[in-house]
């Protein structure tokens, strides 16, 4: 798979908050699901290959064995969801309002910040 974000795999995003992680995955999903939606499979693939890429980012940063659990559970489910049979039931507005969560609590952040 080709690298879409070089600068973040160097230490940036190592340096983000998993909050931070979280929502910019979500927002690649976000993009995934629009495209999606106007029937451009492709755009809507590379928008889910980016967020596969992020996610794996993510586990390579990952600190806590909790986090890694959720992590990787997320990662099974986005795969399934865009490339497989749905066996979770995952639905576009389930996945907004799962993301929507981590763009909350980031943005929390960096306001106070």
């Amino acid at each position: 798979m080709k690298i879409q974000h070089k600068a973040l795999a160097k230490d940036r995003w190592a340096k983000m908050s998993l909050s931070e992680q979280m929502a910019n995955i979500g927002s690649e999903i976000s993009r995934a699901i629009h495209w999606r939606n106007k029937n451009n499979v492709e755009y809507s693939h590379n928008a889910v290959n980016r967020a596969l890429e992020l996610i794996t980012l993510t586990i390579d940063a990952v600190t806590l064995k909790s986090h890694l659990k959720e992590i990787t559970r997320v990662r099974e489910a986005i795969n399934d969801y865009f490339y497989g049979n749905n066996k979770f039931s995952s639905s576009d507005l389930i996945w907004q309002k799962y993301f929507d969560h981590f763009n909350y609590a980031a943005r929390r952040k960096q306001n106070k910040i």
